[in-house]
């Protein structure tokens, strides 16, 4: 596969995702869901940093093998962090221990920090992974791969009718947004504002329940009757087993230094 080839695929913000095509590619999607699944259990259980902190590095590693656009990659993950942000000021206020300092009589403790970066850490690493593994499949791959892997037919639709219609439902946002400009509407705080965005979310969700009826009403004049047919064989093939080997025991290794940290 040519190493300049670029995949423009749809992330879950409904903006094009784009990377360069790599052997991440070539992995079968059940193996790349069940092990992005799996290293988010190992890592979110994990109790010390170091384990948190090598599932970061290989967090990182995957990031570079799938040739994701690093700068959209960092915007993505500093969005998230700065939630973190929010969490490593309060946690270490509300969790007790050794005191690091005090600010109007509340007391900081050096466990809340800890505690408070650990999460960030494991956060990190798990989206990540999410975006390496996950994220580089186009979403009708992914509803295979859950469906292959026997999830709820209901769940696979919903999924799939979520990323198909989320840019309907933008354009039909951003086509009541202009009218309202068109009639000299300006954001302001004050009430008459709030109550025109009451409406127009209101009118939004009007919207969205008839054009779900008009697609409901279309799929059904082609026969649909709720179940998700699968057109293609997916086989697990030599680099699907590698992969998933070497990346199990690179998580059974996190566990023993979980369990280890735990004797300790």
């Amino acid at each position: 596969m040519s190493q300049s080839l670029e995949h423009s695929l749809t992330s879950w913000s409904g903006q094009a995702l784009k990377h360069q095509a790599s052997w991440i590619d070539d992995i079968d999607a059940r193996v790349r869901v069940v092990c992005s699944a799996l290293f988010a259990l190992v890592v979110v259980s994990s109790q010390s940093f170091t384990p948190a902190l090598l599932g970061l590095f290989c967090a990182f590693m995957l990031v570079k093998a799938s040739k994701l656009n690093i700068k959209r990659t960092l915007r993505r993950v500093v969005a998230m962090d700065l939630f973190m942000l929010t969490l490593i000021c309060i946690l270490p206020f509300t969790t007790p221990g050794d005191a690091m300092f005090t600010v109007l009589g509340l007391t900081a403790s050096w466990q809340g920090l800890f505690h408070a970066l650990l999460i960030t850490v494991k956060a990190n690493a798990v989206l990540l992974v999410l975006f390496s593994l996950v994220a580089t499949m186009s979403a009708s791959t992914l509803g295979h791969a859950l469906a292959h892997l026997k999830v709820p037919d209901k769940l696979v639709h919903l999924l799939l009718f979520m990323v198909r219609y989320l840019d309907v439902i933008s354009q039909e946002y951003k086509k009541m947004r202009r009218a309202m400009q068109a009639r000299a509407f300006v954001l302001r705080t004050n009430r008459h504002t709030w109550k025109s965005i009451g409406y127009l979310f209101g009118m939004l969700l009007i919207r969205s329940v008839e054009r779900a009826e008009r697609i409901a009403d279309a799929m059904k004049c082609r026969g649909f009757c709720g179940r998700y047919y699968l057109n293609d064989e997916m086989k697990i093939r030599t680099i699907d087993w590698v992969f998933a080997i070497v990346f199990i025991s690179f998580l059974i290794l996190l566990i023993g230094l979980n369990i280890d940290g735990l004797f300790k």
